[in-house]
């Protein structure tokens, strides 16, 4: 069988049948079980009337449901699109609608929203949700015969279009995630714990992927919270996780008022927003152990990463085996050391496209390097240091926010003539959001009443943290509002609510 379509948990549940291979919420499963469950879970979606190629969208918390959906989906050549639970019914509805998912497989606590989202677009998909008996007569079926481009894995992450973009994987990815994130861990077994949803690219390359190939258990967290992860690392003697730096934060904010017995660590890895240097030396402090930043994108995974016994606090680290990263000048050219430019990547672990955006994939790929939009320099060692973005994507607690999807939920509220949002720097969640909003010619609208117009319309975590309101928006001469000029603005966002400046 080609490696790129080699079924790693079948592998893994004849070699370590009875080890746990998760754990979540009280609940544990075993490689065996988990195994027999992915199989009879692809014969249910494949009788369910999905074909290979078909899009099943998961609309579930981080579970073990979840997962045994995600092996589901692979074994049956079907192509699993998670969505994160807290994203909101229009950002459900796009997900779906551009996905084209045949079936959905909702949590009881948000089948009412998939239905509804659903019924927005007017779209043809069942919405089911997890099945409470399965049929063990079809536990032979195993891994569909597909090619190792196949698309495996759809997830919708923020790009510089209002919408989020659908980085599509193939088969032959996936696998070459997984070997890229397991060629940095040494010794024999572990617990990882996985603290990011299984809708974002780092809960799958860093913990489930590697950990089910290795036959190791991950101990799946229901939800992003610092001081059940800290819990979770006491009771179950977690080895290794990754958290983005808000999170680890506020791991560090608990464990100070509530010390717990951490000493199984081994790894902790951050990143999808820049690792303060403080925080570093904070963590190494009160963990013992030292916090190793890294550099990934859902559209590759895990690039750069600082080695274990020569970190150098502040940079992305250093190319993983297998991925070679460069910087580039305006014209393509490659740049010396020291020279700041763009920072490219050609990787087995690349991503196929874009979903039904093939503009978009053709500006991301060009001559098989990855253009990340990041700019950078890399020292003589071959360390390489993050210098800024050159896209506006606002990166709040390790999640790509758009300004454009957000400026378009401010919109739709009636009174709003003009909107732009820009990020702030943001000592515990990286960068915030602010909005600046001119109101519509004998309109008058609060803070607090744009906000709950929010609430039902974008997640929370994209709601800006402060709304100013000014009669114009400042714009060139060409009629586009000047964000530049917002941002030297920010001061006004530390004033008092509800002022209209003019």
């Amino acid at each position: 069988m080609d490696m790129c379509t080699v079924d790693l948990l079948h592998a893994s549940a004849e070699r370590y049948p009875d080890t746990m291979a998760l754990i979540c919420d009280g609940e544990e499963i075993s490689y065996s079980q988990l195994d027999r469950s992915a199989s009879e879970l692809a014969a249910w979606l494949l009788a369910e009337g999905c074909s290979p190629g078909d899009r099943v969208a998961l609309l579930l918390p981080n579970s073990i449901e979840a997962a045994k959906l995600f092996f589901a989906s692979l074994r049956a050549s079907l192509v699993a699109v998670p969505i994160n639970v807290n994203f909101k019914r229009p950002e459900i509805a796009h997900i779906l609608a551009h996905s084209g998912a045949k079936i959905c497989i909702a949590h009881r606590d948000h089948e009412a929203t998939a239905r509804m989202a659903a019924g927005d677009r007017s779209l043809p998909l069942a919405i089911r949700s997890y099945p409470s008996e399965l049929d063990s007569a079809q536990l032979t079926l195993g891994l569909q015969g597909v090619a190792p481009d196949h698309p495996a894995l759809i997830l919708y992450t923020s790009g510089t279009t209002a919408l989020p973009k659908g980085v599509t994987h193939s088969r032959r990815s996936l696998y070459a995630i997984k070997e890229i994130a397991c060629s940095g861990s040494t010794g024999g077994f572990q617990t990882v714990l996985m603290i990011t949803p299984l809708a974002y690219i780092s809960g799958i390359a860093l913990a489930l992927l590697p950990a089910v190939s290795r036959g190791w258990t991950t101990v799946i967290m229901p939800k992003m919270d610092a001081s059940l992860a800290l819990d979770e690392i006491e009771r179950l003697r977690c080895s290794s996780t990754f958290a983005p730096p808000a999170f680890v934060g506020m791991m560090l904010e608990q464990q100070t008022e509530r010390p717990r017995d951490v000493s199984s660590l081994v790894t902790f890895v951050s990143g999808g927003d820049s690792v303060p240097v403080d925080l570093q030396e904070r963590f190494r402090a009160i963990f013992g152990i030292p916090l190793r930043e890294a550099f990934g994108m859902t559209e590759a995974g895990i690039c750069l990463v600082n080695p274990p016994k020569d970190i150098r606090s502040g940079s992305l680290g250093r190319e993983i085996p297998g991925v070679e990263v460069r910087i580039i000048g305006p014209a393509g050219d490659r740049l010396p050391d020291g020279q700041s430019g763009q920072i490219v990547i050609r990787t087995p672990a690349c991503f196929l496209r874009y979903w039904n955006d093939p503009a978009a994939t053709a500006a991301a790929i060009q001559d098989g390097w990855l253009r990340t939009g990041d700019r950078g320099h890399r020292d003589a060692d071959g360390y390489v240091w993050f210098d800024g973005r050159y896209k506006e994507i606002i990166v709040r607690g390790g999640l790509n926010i758009s300004p454009q999807e957000v400026e378009e939920a401010i919109y739709s509220h009636p009174a709003v003539l003009e909107v732009a949002v820009v990020g702030s720097p943001d000592p515990l969640y990286g960068q915030k959001l602010i909005a600046f909003v001119a109101s519509r010619s004998g309109f008058s609208i609060s803070e607090q009443a744009l906000r709950e117009h929010l609430t039902d319309r974008i997640a929370d975590v994209k709601i800006p943290e402060k709304i100013v309101f000014l009669p114009v928006l400042p714009k060139g001469v060409t009629g586009k509002v000047q964000r530049r000029a917002l941002k030297e603005m920010r001061w006004l966002s530390e004033m008092s609510d509800n002022v209209v400046y003019t």
